[in-house]
């Protein structure tokens, strides 16, 4: 599948995979700053943003949509940084695809199965019917019993465009997201990566617990695994300067 992508800056390619729910639009401010130093590339997922939709998921397929996209390029020794969902994604591509990576960068994702925790997200989107709702406002009003954290829920909204002036429309499939969320938070296969690799965890998250440490470094020996204080699951939004500067002494040493 080509994926939808957007390029900033020059120099050695750093390819960045957004989270579950999430597009490449996230991750903008931080590319900006990143692309002082490197080549940007902020890339959509399938089954979001701007990227095509499909019935079919398996990180095999991401990491393979990846593939096609860093073949159409020309790139090589990459820097490959993924947060969540796309954090999987880039360490199933680095163990397909070892050659072509030089760094990666993993972002509160750990290789292990996770238990069902999207629930009632994926019950607040399942009660809006765009075909009904006429504004966004009402589309706040339906998720919020749901999704009452309000950053959640902005986020969430970022997924809304309107399709023609009458009409909104979600850019992220939520039918297939919420059919497919076993695969989703599976666990990634036990292959050996031998690349230079950095994870990041918030303090206030629990997707990487000290106990998971172990599993990451016998899987992906050459790691370090690093804290930012007072961050959770969103590491990046909720630490922007902690994070880059983490990410920046990583690719620059």
């Amino acid at each position: 599948m080509k994926l939808f992508h957007r390029i900033l800056g020059e120099g050695q390619p750093l390819l960045i995979l957004h989270g579950l729910f999430g597009h490449s639009d996230n991750w903008q401010t931080h590319a900006k700053k990143l692309a002082e130093y490197y080549q940007v590339v902020l890339i959509d997922q399938r089954n979001h943003g701007h990227s095509d939709w499909s019935d079919e998921f398996s990180y095999d397929l991401l990491a393979e949509d990846l593939h096609e996209l860093i073949s159409d390029l020309g790139l090589q020794k990459i820097i490959l940084l993924g947060h969540s969902m796309g954090g999987k994604t880039a360490m199933r591509y680095a163990q397909l695809h070892p050659e072509l990576l030089e760094k990666l960068i993993v972002v509160d994702m750990g290789v292990k199965a996770y238990p069902p925790h999207h629930t009632e997200i994926l019950e607040g989107l399942s009660k809006v019917d765009l075909t009904i709702v006429k504004s966004r406002s009402e589309v706040e009003a339906i998720l919020l019993p749901y999704v009452p954290v309000d950053g959640t829920r902005q986020f969430l909204m970022k997924n809304l465009y309107w399709k023609d002036k009458t009409q909104l429309a979600w850019r992220m499939n939520v039918p297939v997201l919420e059919r497919e969320m076993d695969a989703i938070l599976a666990a990634i296969p036990t292959d050996e990566v031998l690349i230079q690799t950095l994870f990041i965890r918030g303090e206030l998250s629990n997707y990487i617990r000290d106990e998971d440490i172990p599993d990451l470094e016998d899987q992906f020996p050459d790691s370090d695994v690093i804290t930012v204080p007072n961050a959770g699951h969103w590491v990046h939004a909720e630490a922007p300067e902690a994070f880059v500067n983490a990410v920046l002494e990583f690719c620059l040493r």
